[in-house]
């Protein structure tokens, strides 16, 4: 099962703040961990949402928005995607992230990617 680990952004990093030297390294601890348990398949931090832009459909209609866009706890400033046994592995190895946010609350939303098997059972 492959799972998403999306990090919410927080004020900080919408302000385009970037993480201590600390955090950075304790970050590159934890990635260590999940590639050497062979879990990790891809990771990344994004930049604020005032460099990215939302392009919204209504029927065959196209508008884009730039960025930045408010409320930081519905943005996402990172993800992890990762191949694990069960939602409760997952659940365990965001729970060992270090406090991703300094001074702030964090949250580490997961979910499951579909695999194309999940299709081929759709009625």
């Amino acid at each position: 099962m492959r799972f998403m680990m999306l990090l919410k952004a927080s004020p900080a990093s919408e302000a385009g703040q970037l993480p201590s030297d600390a955090l950075v390294a304790e970050m590159g601890k934890y990635n260590e961990e999940l590639v050497n348990a062979g879990v990790l398949l891809d990771a990344a931090g994004l930049q604020s949402s005032a460099r990215g832009a939302r392009v919204r459909f209504a029927g065959s209609a196209r508008s884009v928005a730039r960025g930045p866009f408010p409320e930081p706890a519905q943005l996402i400033s990172g993800f992890w995607m990762i191949r694990v046994s069960s939602l409760e592995e997952a659940i365990e190895w965001a729970k060992r992230c270090p406090q991703p946010h300094l001074g702030d609350e964090a949250e580490i939303e997961l979910r499951q990617v579909f695999e194309p098997e999940d299709f081929s059972q759709a009625p």
